[in-house]
This record gives C-alpha cells, structure tokens and sequence, in this order.
C-alpha cells in the first residue's frame, strides 16, 4: 500500500483568517491589533506567533474569551470554494485508480489549534497540529501551550513521514529527532503534497521542493495585496504550482492537486 499525504495549512488556505475573524467577533479593531498591537512586540524581536497570542492573552482579560468561546466560533468559519466537498472528492478519486494507494490528510498551522480542531472539516484529518493556549478551571486562556512558527511546522513533516501521528505521540515531543533510515520512512517526502499561502509556509514549501515532494501556494483572488506575495513563491521557485484558493472540483487548484496525486501513485 503506497500512502500520500496531502499537507494544509489552514487560515486563508481552507478558510478565510479565523483569529482575526474570532477577534472582530468581539469588537476588536483587526487593522489595529495587527499593526499596531501586535507590530509593536515584533518590533521588540518577538517571534510574530507569540507575539499575536502574548496579545490575545491580555485582550482576554477583559473579554470573555474562553476554550468554549474558541470551539464555538469554529462552527461559523467561512470556507474556501470547494473546501467542504474536497476531501471526499479526492477519497473517491484514489479509489477509482488502479494502484493500491491510500491518501491521508493533515493540517499543520500556525493558527489557533481549539478553532481548528473544532470545525466540521476536521474529522477529515489524521492528525492536527497548531499553536494552542492553556486554559484555567474557568476555561479563560492563560498561557500559550504550544507555539507553531516557520521552521516549527516542518518538524511535523518529519512526524507524518516517520508515522508518528495520533494521540500516542502527543506527549513525546523528542521522539521525532530519533534516527530513522529512509527506507523505514512511512510516507516519504516525494510522496507529500503540501498547500499553504504564507511566509509561514516557506519552510515546508522548501523542504518539499528539496526531497521531491509537491508544494502548492494559494492565494485570495479577492485580494491585490496577495498577487505579489504570491508570484513571489514561484518567482523564488519555493513552489511547484500557484493556484487561486479554489478547491471545486474543475478548477485548476483541484486538478492540479488530482495530478500530483496520479503522478505519485503511478511512480
């Protein structure tokens, strides 16, 4: 059985930005807190993930933002096109193909792993991994538990291609590092498909491109200020492909993930 792993990342690649959408739902200027509130830490030399969730923490002390407040927000995401119909649509397709080939998807994010884990895609994932907070008995957010940022998101690439995904592995955080031969590899990297449309995708982008893998940028049609971001990971050669975030099926976004996926299974 040859396995695929298809890789997302999750805000602006499946869904439309959902810690500044959670945030706004609370009244909270969004343009303000990034490039001010924010911005003003990274100033300061802080790493930008931390930075944001530093800030989030002190916002909540004075709105109810809660553990519960994050995993009912989750509920009332906007997805891309083609999102909620993508998984099964491609479930379908590998079925239909005649090399035994099984394909298992994962979402590495730098977002807010309580949001995530929450949505109605997320059973479609074999594991889930993204920055989270810890919570005290009145479920208000006190710390962050676990921080996902540029290079942090490749360590979970090493994690899918060594098999250690699950539950299990959850409270092993040095497993990882442990040396495997690549023959022992349960997915290799020329077997992984990786999405994503940031600066924070740049190391996987690039680890992928290096070991043969698959790297897709995607970008919002909707917004200009994307286009340059964007060409920019195909002018640097960071990716293979570069699509608008549409998953229905027909578009060029699905096709192009159709075919990696045929040229896996058929090599």
């Amino acid at each position: 059985m040859k396995k695929i792993a298809l890789i997302f990342d999750f805000d602006e690649t499946l869904v439309e930005e959902s810690t500044s959408a959670y945030l706004s739902s609370f009244h909270i200027d969004i343009d303000k807190f990034w490039q001010q509130t924010v911005n003003s830490l990274i100033q300061q030399d802080w790493d930008p993930v931390p930075a944001y969730m530093f800030k989030m923490i002190e916002a909540s002390m004075s709105k109810n933002m809660t553990k519960s407040s994050l995993q009912d927000f989750a509920k009332t995401l906007t997805y891309k096109n083609g999102v909620l119909e993508l998984f099964s649509e491609l479930r379908n397709h590998v079925s239909k193909l005649s090399y035994d080939v099984e394909i298992e998807f994962y979402i590495i994010s730098s977002g807010i792993g309580e949001i995530i884990r929450n949505t109605e895609i997320a059973h479609h994932f074999k594991d889930i991994w993204a920055s989270d907070f810890e919570y005290d008995s009145n479920e208000q957010i006190v710390f962050p538990k676990k921080i996902l940022s540029f290079t942090d998101k490749t360590r979970y690439i090493f994690q899918i291609s060594k098999g250690m995904v699950g539950n299990s592995f959850r409270s092993k955080p040095y497993i990882v590092n442990e040396k495997y031969d690549s023959k022992e590899y349960v997915i290799p990297f020329k077997n992984m498909i990786y999405i994503g449309d940031g600066l924070t995708d740049v190391p996987c982008f690039s680890l992928l491109k290096k070991q043969k893998g698959t790297a897709i940028a995607v970008y919002d049609a909707q917004n200009t200020q994307a286009y340059g971001k964007a060409w920019n990971f195909i002018k640097e050669e960071r990716v293979s492909n570069l699509h608008t975030a549409n998953y229905e099926k027909g578009s060029d976004l699905f096709n192009s993930i159709v075919m990696a996926i045929d040229s896996i299974a058929n090599n």
